[in-house]
């Protein structure tokens, strides 16, 4: 089984068509969305029907239930509210009930699924922090836990008593190890690098591959701007921050 996992592809249809190009020139089976479908983005209603058009087994981020009113949006930053503001007003009633209708956390025989962390997983903390992993990996009844939220691909390894990160992209999964793999973002990628982050995993030879692509970023930056959303929005595609 072919698995394609997506992540904060937040309102950019660009993106979100190009990754599913290569996921189908990959045969991916099946798709699994790890939440913030829509926010910061030109096109979340487009967003949401695709993912729903592909089947995709899917959990909230905080922007989907910031959208709803199902989280409070008050810590947010002052572009994030702005695109909170900006999407509720444009979603159509369908979106508005898949995305309240979203669960917190997923899982399946093999994987769990989780925007943020499985420690308070309704307060969507960052999975970056080496050494607050033990709290997640100690609630972890399967071997692979898929997560996004911080918008930068991570792979946590733990071993043992023992949690390291690996730099390795492409990453076969050992059978006495438990793993934690941030697929990164579809839309809004935050690691320096502007190209679309997501995953493929192959249950068959039981290898994790994060993979990148390009998209049409003036594209997209110039539906941010017509839009009326904040310009930073647009700028920070292109410098991938």
């Amino acid at each position: 089984m072919k698995y394609g996992i997506i992540s904060d592809i937040h309102g950019n249809l660009e993106a979100l068509k190009e990754v599913l190009a290569v996921c189908k020139q990959e045969s991916v089976d099946k798709y699994l969305c790890l939440g913030d479908i829509v926010g910061y983005g030109p096109n979340p209603n487009e967003c949401i029907e695709i993912v729903q058009d592909i089947g995709a087994v899917c959990v909230a981020g905080n922007h989907d239930w910031a959208t709803t009113a199902r989280l409070d949006a008050t810590y947010f930053t002052p572009d994030g509210k702005s695109a909170v503001t900006w999407t509720r007003e444009h979603l159509t009633m369908e979106g508005f009930g898949f995305l309240n209708g979203l669960p917190i956390t997923e899982k399946t025989e093999e994987f769990i699924l989780v925007h943020g962390t499985l420690f308070e997983p309704e307060l969507f903390r960052y999975q970056n922090i080496i050494a607050k992993a033990p709290n997640s990996f100690s609630l972890m009844d399967r071997q692979l836990c898929f997560v996004g939220h911080t918008h930068a691909p991570l792979i946590l390894i733990q071993t043992n008593d023992n949690v390291y990160s690996s730099s390795e992209r492409e990453l076969e999964i050992a059978e006495a190890a438990k793993y934690i793999v941030n697929v990164g973002s579809v839309g809004q990628p935050r690691d320096g690098n502007p190209l679309a982050s997501f995953c493929i995993y192959d249950t068959d030879i039981g290898m994790i591959d994060i993979r990148r692509v390009k998209y049409d970023i003036e594209e997209v930056q110039k539906k941010i701007i017509d839009a009326g959303l904040p310009g930073m929005l647009a700028y920070r595609l292109s410098i991938g921050m």
